[in-house]
């Protein structure tokens, strides 16, 4: 079958690639991509090998090669070792800049009489009590404030 998606590297990317899949700091993911273009490279250093034989080679399926091959022809080498962003994320974020900011004045305000120190529970109460969310549980609280630190 011919190849439609041709996959021919410069040697800075190359280097990169190499550079990526020998130091293994990146994600799983990334090495993987990186080591599926750095076997389909047509270029004069690179392997040339068959969809197929990488597939088997690195324990994916053809269409992942292909698929990979492709992003790379169009979008460019990032595109093609990291995910694409969501277009339209599944669910919306419970609490936007502003929503996070008054979290975080909550939190760092005086706590109610008789206790101590706020709790996930307690914020998550205090935020529906203020209207600024109509309902929140104290996982995104703690997510938030974790993010926020």
């Amino acid at each position: 079958m011919k190849k439609v998606f041709i996959v021919r590297l410069m040697e800075v990317e190359r280097a990169e690639l190499e550079a990526l899949v020998r130091k293994g700091k990146a994600s799983a993911f990334s090495i993987l991509r990186a080591r599926i273009l750095l076997k389909a490279d047509q270029g004069k250093d690179g392997e040339a090998r068959s969809d197929a034989h990488i597939a088997e080679a690195l324990g994916v399926a053809a269409k992942t090669v292909f698929n990979i091959r492709r992003r790379w022809v169009e979008e460019g080498l990032e595109a093609a070792l990291h995910r694409k962003k969501q277009v339209c994320p599944s669910r919306a974020r419970k609490l936007d800049g502003v929503a996070e900011a008054r979290l975080v004045a909550t939190c760092c305000g005086p706590v109610s009489q008789g206790r101590a120190r706020w709790t996930l529970r307690m914020l998550a109460d205090k935020l529906v009590e203020l209207e600024v969310v109509d309902s929140i549980s104290p996982e995104t609280v703690r997510s938030t404030l974790k993010k926020c630190s």
